[in-house]
């Protein structure tokens, strides 16, 4: 039965699925679903013993569980297999399938359109809270390999681990990875958490940027002050506040911390030639998101900015009066949040401490500053030669009809840094998200065609990375 007929046939049963995961309210940041935590887990073991794996455990962490499933392939022991990894002769390859379970809050209630834990399907699209990030990307994966197994055609093992902490941080992960380096063992690491350059238009994700993130405490008089009586004689934390931040990007829109491009590495030509090739319109561009210009760093393009290029943000400002009407005062506090996207090569911890350091030395006289790291993670490329590469390449053909563009994204996942620096294995990203898919907001989508197609991109790959050995 062809890929195409099975999920004909399976279509209800794979949508009510589906719907069952969307219906826990996995949210991990609200100490009120913890319980839902938990469930959420049991119901995706449950899922998976039922796709085809002999085994689904949950595992505890120092946060939600994970769970853990695998696959092992009736002809492991084949010795005709040559490695993904070290090109000898060894026992079929392993793929470790990475998801989320947990999903962001729904707030605020009054956008959305339908109730974001009960999907509802209209103009080809499912509405629901982690309809997209990442019940439904995780789902692809799960019936890409039920197919394979239930057709008898997977030639290699398989391995699952769903965390419930994706969207806090993954503050569990590294330690768990740590604990569980054996059980996790693989050739390639798989994931579908990420997205595409368009419907139209097939990519694979090849590099993510990093993220650094701090708070800013800036701390004045001892309390409030009347700003008739004080102000012009008193140092302002929020105006020092702002005097600071606007010092950290120059008018070419580089960053002044020193030494922070110490180890950026310049973008290769052939990678320059490649984005150039990606639809984009300028123009449409600054219309999406209501702006009259752009603004980045001197010398790069709008889409090598926001993927390859580092940035930084002040993600949220407060301090003194911010209710209704008027309050002359003159703030004895001040706050804000940063952050960086950082590259490949760039150590998160070490642009931390740097900033901080700088941060200290832009104070000004009669106001004491606080930095506080809160979290960051390191940035990642994937190779584009590799055969795991390669087979994604063909899945995406195979269901897309056409080969998928390579593709830097400007987000962050940090733990796929740590993937290759615990495990040792590459990661190849085979996301199916849309732009249009309003991850993170309210109505948050998926399209279903797009989510049937990766279904069948998933299982060209595995066809593709493990063919049949006679």
């Amino acid at each position: 039965m062809s890929i195409q007929d099975y999920i004909s046939a399976h279509r209800a049963r794979f949508m009510e699925e589906w719907a069952s995961l969307i219906r826990i309210p996995s949210v991990s940041c609200q100490t009120e679903h913890k319980a839902d935590m938990l469930r959420c887990a049991e119901r995706w073991k449950e899922l998976l013993l039922e796709a085809g794996c002999q085994k689904a455990e949950i595992l505890p962490s120092a946060g939600n569980p994970f769970v853990y499933a695998e696959y092992q392939c009736p002809i492991t022991n084949n010795k005709n297999h040559q490695s993904p990894i070290t090109n000898h002769q060894s026992p079929i390859p392993t793929v470790l399938v990475y998801a989320h379970y947990d999903v962001m809050p729904v707030e605020p209630l009054d956008l959305w359109h339908s109730d974001p834990w009960e999907p509802s399907v209209r103009d080809g699209r499912l509405y629901a809270r982690g309809a997209d990030d990442d019940k439904g990307q995780a789902m692809i994966q799960a019936k890409a390999f039920e197919y394979m197994v239930k057709t008898g055609q997977m030639n290699c093992n398989v391995k699952f681990i769903f965390e419930g902490e994706e969207e806090i941080g993954s503050p569990s992960l590294e330690a768990f990875l740590d604990e569980h380096k054996e059980l996790l063992k693989a050739d390639i690491i798989l994931v579908s958490d990420t997205s595409m350059i368009g419907k139209d238009t097939p990519s694979i994700t090849t590099g993510l940027r990093g993220l650094a993130y701090w708070q800013i405490e800036v701390d004045g008089p001892n309390r409030d002050l009347h700003s008739g009586h004080f102000g012009g004689a008193v140092k302002n934390p929020v105006n020092a506040l702002c005097e600071m931040l606007a010092q950290v990007v120059d008018q070419d829109g580089r960053i002044t911390i020193p030494h922070f491009y110490d180890d950026v590495l310049p973008i290769p030509a052939a990678e320059r030639e490649m984005i150039a090739q990606i639809p984009f319109s300028q123009e449409a561009y600054n219309k999406a998101i209501g702006v009259d210009d752009v603004f980045g760093e001197k010398g790069y393009s709008t889409l090598e900015r926001n993927s390859c290029r580092p940035s930084f943000d002040i993600c949220g400002i407060w301090g003194g009066y911010t209710g209704e009407g008027s309050k002359t005062v003159l703030p004895s506090k001040a706050f804000a949040k940063v952050s960086c996207r950082l590259v490949a090569n760039q150590d998160h911890e070490k642009i931390s401490q740097a900033f901080v350091d700088y941060i200290r030395t832009l104070a000004p006289q009669g106001v004491r500053v606080r930095v506080t790291p809160m979290h960051g993670g390191q940035g990642y490329v994937c190779p584009i030669d590799i055969p795991a590469y390669k087979a994604a390449e063909k899945g995406f053909e195979t269901a897309f009809g056409k080969r998928p563009l390579a593709a830097r994204r400007g987000g962050s996942i940090p733990i796929i840094a740590a993937f290759e620096s615990i495990l040792g294995c590459k990661t190849i990203l085979m996301g199916f998200g849309l732009e249009q898919n309003a991850i993170h907001s309210p109505n948050e989508s998926m399209d279903l065609e797009v989510w049937e197609k990766g279904i069948i991109a998933v299982t060209g790959f595995y066809k593709a990375f493990a063919p049949r050995i006679m």
